[in-house]
This record gives C-alpha cells, structure tokens and sequence, in this order.
C-alpha cells in the first residue's frame, strides 16, 4: 500500500510537470520563430536569451532560500500560474494592440523569473514523496519526461505557430501551467518539521547552502567540475544548427534531425536509469557522464565534411545526449539524498546559479572564436577541455582526499 502511495503521487506531480514543460517548450520554439521572422536580427535574438538567462543569475539565491523558508508546494504552483497568467496577458496585449517586438523580453524575463523559483521547489519536492532507494528510477522519469517535451514540444509549437496567430499559440503554456497546477493540488507533500525549517539572515541562509559544498568534498568537487565543463559545454546545442548548415552545407531538415537524435539520446538513458539501471555509486558514475560529454563532443569536431560524416555527428548527438542524463540523474538523487531538507532548496539554486552563469559566458566566448576558426573547431576544443577539465578535477580530489565515490 505504501508503495502504490508514492508511486501515485509521484506519477500525479511528474505527468503534471510534464504537461507544463510541453506547454512551454512549444510556446518557446515558437517565440524564438515569431522574433527570427519579425526581426531577422542576430542581436535580437541574442538578447531574448539574455532575457531568459538573467533571472536565473539574479533571483537563484531568494528562490533557494524560499524553497526552504515557505511551503514549496505553494511555490511551485504560485510559480507555474503567474507564468500562465503572464503569457494570458501578454496573449491579450498581442491581440488588441501592435506591440513592439521587444516587449517579448519583458515576458521571457517574467517567465524566467517564475521557472527559477519552481525549479528547486519542484526537485526539493520530490525527495519528500519518494523512499530514498527510488529516487535514481524516478529522476530517471522525470529525465526522460524532460527529454519528450523537448522532443515534442517544438513539433506542437511548429504546428500551432502555422495553424494560429501568436495571441493563440500562448494561450497552450495557459492551458499546461493551469493542469501541472491542478496536479500538484491534490497530491498530499509532507510537510517539513519545525525544526527544519528556518527563518534566519537570508545572507546567512544562503551561506548555509553554499556550505554543503564544502562540507561534502565530493559533491563540492563533483560540482566544480561541472561548473567548469559547462562553461563549455552548455553553449554547444547553439551550434548544432551551424554544424549542418556550415559545416556540412546541408538544409533545416538535417538541422532538425541532429536536434532529434540528441532528444533520443536523453530518452534512451532515461529510460535506462528509470527500468534496469541500478546506480550505487552515484557520484563516480556522474563523472562518467562528465567525461562522456567531453569525448564525444570532440568526436563531433573531426569528422569529415560530408554526409558520411554527418551521419556519424547524428549517431554521436545521440552519445551527447545520453552522456548528459548520465551525468545529471545521478548527481540530482546524490543531492537529494544527502543533503537535509530544510536545505535542498538553497543547494539546488547553486546548481541553477552554475548554469546561468556559465552559459552565457561560454556563448560570449565561444561564438566569436567558432565564428572565426570555424565551428567544428570548437566542439573538438570544448571536448577537449571538458575531458581534461574532468581529469583535473578528478585528480586534486583523489591526491588530496585519498579516496572518491
């Protein structure tokens, strides 16, 4: 009986997720296509991303700190109902009025600002539905939920972008964000203990975050390393586009190909790690998926310029997206795991930190250079780097602690 619970209750809260991710993956893909066509602007696009990237390196610290403090189911479903509301209004203003094009950056940084808050709420969450022994299986789950909407997601937003002007292309993210809501509704969360709850300096609070780090040397190393591989991985599925129309000077359908193949590599090992994988030492097997990310993304920079080779690049998407997952999954459940709740939120956040920051920084660094020596250059440098980077980190933790996981 224990057992069908949380199962039901997790099932309930990630199928809900999942439909709001679908909702705004779509509205995404067809934002970014609505500004391209409006605008055909390289800096404006650029600048939509800045929009949505900021919020994350601005509000993460408050959203781990209110993951902790206040309850996190109201947050998640506070957060996914103002972004439905948000992009309601927007739909309305586009409707009735000729808005400017650059309006769209006030609701990607609303949207941005809403998904920091819900996203340690949410993975803050689920620890406290699910037995500790299944949170591999259910990160897994939630993984490859992740992954169908990034597949799905463009797909439906292509189709209503074509069928329906932009007014009623949003009103889907209304329609996902008001069902992941409900979802989260009835279900019953624990509540945290008094005890775990805190209510100190937020200053102090976040320190208290940033310190379960450095308490616990492998997750600390194990981050760092991350930190510094993202910085150049993270900007390469910008590039994806560039390898098939540049490199191999091949058209938009082999484009959305590679964009499928990665999809299916994130699927395959969620499938993996939520079915037969059983993983117990969690942190060595995210190295893994460090290294994993740094070999074939050099693989993908010398392959030859034909369609031989972009054959090859497709298959080795697949290992991208894969070697992702491999890395993640397990590094999420070691957190959720080991660190106590009254600070998973907070620890969380540092992990959205890593990634807002380190992106846009590696796009600012690396468009330019790839521009210059050439794109596939530059997957075969940041595999390079992230393997080596690995390596490094690896090794100061093993000859100073003497030991790993």
């Amino acid at each position: 009986m224990l057992e069908k619970k949380w199962k039901s209750k997790f099932i309930m809260v990630a199928l809900g997720q999942a439909v709001s991710m679908l909702g705004s993956h779509g509205v995404q893909f067809a934002l970014i296509w609505w500004l391209a066509e409006t605008t055909s602007s390289p800096l404006m696009m650029g600048l939509s991303g800045l929009a949505a990237y900021l919020p994350m390196t601005l509000f993460s610290p408050a959203a781990g700190i209110a993951a902790d403090r206040f309850n996190r189911k109201f947050i998640s479903i506070f957060s996914d109902i103002s972004m439905g509301i948000i992009a309601l209004v927007y739909a309305l203003l586009l409707f009735l009025f000729d808005l400017p094009v650059w309006s769209v950056f006030i609701m990607l940084g609303v949207r941005g600002i809403g998904s920091t808050f819900q996203q340690p709420a949410i993975q803050s969450i689920i620890p406290q539905l699910v037995p500790a022994d299944q949170l591999i299986k259910t990160n897994g789950w939630m993984q490859l939920m992740n992954a169908g909407s990034f597949l799905l997601g463009p797909v439906i937003g292509a189709a209503l972008y074509a069928a329906f002007p932009m007014p009623v292309v949003l009103l889907s993210d209304v329609a996902g964000a008001i069902l992941a809501s409900l979802a989260l509704a009835v279900v019953r969360v624990p509540e945290l203990e008094k005890g775990q709850k805190t209510r100190e300096n937020p200053i102090i609070e976040y320190k208290e975050g940033l310190q379960v780090f450095l308490r616990d040397k492998k997750l600390f190393f194990l981050v760092l390393g991350e930190a510094l591989c993202m910085f150049f991985y993270g900007p390469l599925s910008s590039f994806y586009p560039l390898m098939t129309s540049d490199y191999f000077d091949l058209s938009a359908m082999y484009g959305s190909a590679v964009e499928l193949s990665f999809a299916v590599g994130m699927i395959l090992s969620s499938l993996l790690f939520s079915s037969i994988l059983k993983v117990n030492r969690k942190v060595r097997v995210s190295y893994i998926g460090l290294f994993g990310m740094g070999i074939t993304s050099a693989l993908c920079g010398v392959v030859p310029a034909d369609f031989t080779g972009w054959l090859i690049f497709a298959l080795l998407c697949v290992g991208l997206g894969a070697s992702g997952n491999v890395h993640t999954i397990p590094l999420t459940a070691y957190i959720q795991e080991t660190v106590e709740p009254a600070k998973m939120g907070r620890t969380f956040s540092v992990l959205t930190l890593i990634s807002s920051v380190t992106m846009p920084l590696g796009l600012l660094l690396g468009s330019p250079i790839a521009e210059k020596v050439g794109v596939n250059v530059w997957f075969f440098v940041s595999g390079m780097a992230i393997v080596i980077m690995t390596a490094g980190v690896l090794s100061v933790y093993y000859l100073k602690y003497k030991k790993g996981e």
